[in-house]
């Protein structure tokens, strides 16, 4: 299992798969053909239903730049497709074709090549399920955090602390700013509206959801505003993590180093969840993202609070467990409505889990390995329309007024 550093990418949304994804892409066909004096990019499936909505056209333009670039949409390819998101790079230099391309974003950022070995990535992990860690933590008496450090070296500390800063940049950012998000749909910006409301009679439990959905709401905002983030596990569901642990570690004096444990728990259970099924909306619908990241969440929390191994593995359980079938169907394919609320939602559903964890744990019966490959049959299972092709569900109700 590879280093979750490959979990957590700094970049600017408003998609993981629809823009950072056909971003990198791009740079590589573009350092391959100095010699293209055009080029020609096809989106097929997914990318093609909601890539106008994403700004994917926009992304791949510019980046191509100042070479002229044609983009296709063929959102039913006459081929199979190996993932939905499949794009081809064409290069040319007058008639004449110079170079070809395929790629597959397959979420969080990551690309893969059809045809190619993966690039050499080192696995970090010898164990890749979550039984097999928690028997070895448990053999050598770690904790999950304390196994991250082992595995990755003592240098991922500093990686997270500068995940931190950007995470908690985007939050401040997002409480800073007013208006309408781009994109046509006439969204305003609420995350400033939930931080300064407050009412005397407010409870405390009030008061909990109302400053985490508004952290939650500023950094969803941000990402859909093209703002950086970090992929927690994906642009589209990067504001449950950061949000619950800003907020813990503000009403519990949390320090530092616990919250970068936290970091390295949550990190780990995505990793986990990438290697065994997927974080990919376009594959798995959005079960696959804000599941995904309501169990980092909730594996977080669990870690913050010193709960024991199988706590966290509860938690994480529950916390994806009660997102299984979760549709991905962003409304004009923009990460705006439902994906904003959704996020908010997960991050109260992650604190939700970890309290059910604190209780419950001795009677479980599921594992989360058991669920992490439920959620990827389900996701595969599920109709095309429910898998960010904004065909079906909201997408397909909703009218403007």
């Amino acid at each position: 299992m590879q280093s979750i550093r490959e979990i957590y990418k700094v970049g600017r949304g408003p998609s993981s798969s629809h823009t950072m994804g056909p971003e990198r892409a791009a740079l590589r066909f573009l350092a391959e053909h100095p010699e293209a004096d055009h080029f020609t990019v096809r989106l097929y499936g997914s990318l093609a239903k909601t890539g106008e909505g994403h700004g994917t056209d926009r992304v791949l333009i510019k980046t191509l730049s100042p070479v002229p670039t044609h983009i296709e949409w063929v959102p039913e390819p006459d081929f199979p497709l190996e993932h939905p998101n499949t794009l081809d790079f064409i290069a040319c230099r007058g008639e004449k074709q110079t170079g070809f391309l395929r790629a597959l974003s397959v979420g969080g950022g990551d690309v893969r090549y059809p045809g190619e070995a993966a690039a050499e990535k080192a696995d970090v992990y010898p164990e890749n399920t979550f039984h097999d860690i928690a028997e070895h933590c448990k053999t050598h008496n770690l904790r999950l955090s304390d196994y991250v450090a082992m595995r990755e070296g003592e240098d991922i500390r500093d990686f997270l602390g500068g995940i931190w800063r950007v995470m908690n940049a985007a939050c401040d950012e997002g409480l800073a700013r007013r208006g309408v998000l781009p994109g046509g749909l006439g969204v305003e910006r609420k995350a400033q509206y939930l931080f300064q409301q407050k009412h005397i009679d407010e409870s405390p439990e009030t008061r909990e959801n109302r400053i985490v959905c508004a952290y939650a709401f500023a950094i969803s905002e941000q990402n859909a505003d093209g703002g950086v983030i970090v992929t927690a596990p994906t642009c589209g569901a990067c504001s449950v993590l950061p949000s619950v642990l800003r907020y813990m570690r503000e009403q519990r004096g949390i320090s530092q180093e616990r919250l970068l444990r936290a970091l390295a728990v949550a990190g780990l259970i995505g990793d986990l969840i990438k290697t065994n099924a997927s974080i990919s909306g376009a594959e798995c619908g959005c079960q696959a993202e804000i599941g995904s990241a309501c169990a980092m969440a909730a594996a977080a929390l669990g870690e913050l609070f010193e709960m024991g191994i199988d706590q966290i593995e509860y938690a994480a359980e529950v916390a994806l467990e009660h997102h299984l079938g979760l549709t991905c169907d962003p409304i004009c394919g923009l990460v705006q409505i439902p994906c904003i609320e959704r996020n908010a939602v997960a991050a109260m559903r992650a604190i939700n889990a970890v309290r059910i964890a604190n209780f419950l744990t001795a009677t479980r019966k599921i594992s989360f390995d058991t669920v992490v490959r439920t959620m990827y049959e389900t996701g595969r299972d599920l109709s095309g329309r429910y898998r960010e092709t904004a065909e079906g569900g909201l997408a397909k109700n909703y009218r403007r007024p």
